[in-house]
């Protein structure tokens, strides 16, 4: 049986996500960031994550190089950067939006929480490259003070009502 492929998108746009920015800076490459919604938390001993980018990105090159990474969790107040970073062409960071991290990756300012991670392991996932990376470092705001986390759902942002 064959699955349509807007039926399957709308169906999996029920999920509600969190966005993150991806940030990285391989050399041979400007710092840069994508927008994606694909992350998960998979272990916590070892600490490692993942996310998937799509093979067609224009940043798929750039990641390929990259022996490194850090997911940036979004903050509602940062929607604009979440649309800068999503944009074909539009990926390399601007100076204002990040500082460097312990590891020297680019780490977005007001992110709820960053995540720098030493790429693990690769996977081949369809259309996608799975990226697995180990947490090497991280910062998070206090989660009494921290802004609500940026929410898409249905092809839209949403509020996060508590």
């Amino acid at each position: 049986m064959a699955i349509d492929q807007r039926a399957l998108r709308n169906a999996l746009g029920q999920f509600p996500t969190g966005v993150t920015v991806v940030t990285a800076d391989p050399e041979g490459y400007a710092p840069f960031g994508v927008t994606a919604n694909s992350f998960a938390s998979v272990s916590l001993d070892p600490p490692l994550v993942l996310w998937s980018l799509q093979k067609s990105s224009d940043t798929f090159d750039a990641f390929a190089a990259a022996k490194h990474f850090a997911i940036n969790i979004l903050s509602d107040q940062q929607q604009d950067i979440s649309n800068q970073y999503a944009k074909k062409s539009s990926h390399d960071l601007d100076t204002e939006h990040y500082q460097l991290g312990v590891s020297d990756m680019p780490l977005l300012n007001g992110a709820i929480a960053s995540f720098e991670c030493e790429v693990d392991v690769c996977h081949d996932g369809g259309d996608h490259i799975i990226m697995v990376g180990k947490v090497i470092a991280m910062n998070s705001l206090d989660s009494d003070n921290a802004p609500s986390p940026l929410v898409f759902h249905a092809g839209q942002y949403r509020e996060l009502k508590v």
